[in-house]
């Protein structure tokens, strides 16, 4: 009986192809630890990887890329087209996750709470100081559609907004200015519908920055979060109704905060995780009783295709009253 085999999607040339890299093999070592054959698919961003993909023979991909290309719906699509099943959402929800703009919009139309924001094209920058007005200060800066808090900054005046609006623009078109919330982040870990708890995520120098969430030791956290177990299950409901508005599935990561004034607030939702060893899915599968190696397991159980037609249809008999002539078809006016 032939095993399976499973491709790990990594590398790209977003900014977070490093993280990527790095969750790659540690995914890889695990499935190899576990018995599966596993082919590591090292993208450089630069090749086409349509053919890579189609080339190599694969019966599910366990995509362990992030941020653009990876992260918003690019390649679930390329698999959906060559017809191999794959961890994570589908295309339009990956997409929209990925667009902080379009998931705060969503997060709105169904009455889930998160911070109040505005949005500055790079087009809009001679506009700025009349886009903020009285938004008040301080802010919260962030490209649109990035991952791994690159690009991000807080600004407590309006110099410092302008730098960081210029400083997002870099890496996005468009950027979202955010009500800054003094409040607990906590992350909350889902996993195939299942959700399977919460860690508290605490930054020494105040931000949850990339340094914070990859270089060790910048970051504290605490399972269970310190917060009130009454507030805890609001808290997963709130992650649990996030994830269902951008219909997601398979391994998703919900970021909130947690004000001492009784409100939760979701910033984000993540459908492709990090899986290294100090990302934040991993942790919250441990104290769920997931070892790493489980984790990856699971998560290559629910690879799936989300756009397959549920079966084929027959064909439908010509009807000769509708068979082309050769005479003009003339419409009268």
């Amino acid at each position: 009986m032939n095993r399976t085999s499973i491709g790990v999607i990594m590398g790209g040339a977003s900014s977070e192809r490093e993280v990527s890299l790095r969750s790659g093999r540690a995914v890889a070592q695990a499935l190899e630890a576990a018995g599966h054959e596993v082919v590591r698919l090292v993208w450089d961003g630069r090749e086409d990887l349509f053919p890579m993909l189609k080339n190599t023979r694969l019966d599910k991909a366990f995509i362990a890329l992030h941020g653009r290309h990876g992260e918003d719906g690019c390649v679930q699509g390329m698999l959906e087209l060559l017809n191999i099943p794959y961890s994570g959402s589908n295309v339009l929800s990956s997409a929209l996750a990925m667009d902080k703009l379009k998931a705060k919009e969503l997060f709105r139309l169904y009455n889930i709470p998160t911070p109040p924001y505005y949005a500055v094209r790079e087009s809009e920058q001679t506009e700025l100081h009349e886009r903020h007005g009285s938004f008040g200060f301080p802010v919260v800066v962030k490209p649109r559609r990035e991952g791994s808090s690159v690009g991000v900054a807080i600004a407590r005046d309006f110099s410092k907004l302008q730098s960081a609006v210029s400083d997002a623009l870099r890496y996005d078109e468009c950027v979202l200015v955010e009500r800054f919330i003094a409040a607990k982040e906590i992350a909350v870990g889902i996993l195939n519908g299942r959700v399977l708890g919460a860690i508290e995520v605490a930054p020494k120098d105040g931000l949850y920055d990339y340094n914070a969430k990859y270089v060790s030791g910048t970051t504290e956290y605490f399972i269970p979060a310190r917060i009130p177990e009454s507030r805890m299950l609001g808290v997963l409901n709130l992650a649990e109704r996030a994830a269902a508005s951008l219909d997601c599935s398979g391994a998703v990561r919900v970021d909130l905060l947690v004000t001492e004034g009784e409100n939760e607030y979701v910033l984000e939702v993540n459908t492709l995780p990090g899986m290294t060893e100090t990302s934040l899915l991993p942790k919250i599968a441990q104290a769920a009783g997931y070892s790493f190696t489980d984790l990856c397991e699971a998560i290559a159980a629910g690879a799936r295709l989300h756009n397959a037609p549920r079966q084929s249809l027959p064909a439908r008999p010509a009807d000769p009253a509708r068979l082309p002539t050769s005479e003009p078809i003339r419409i009268a006016v």
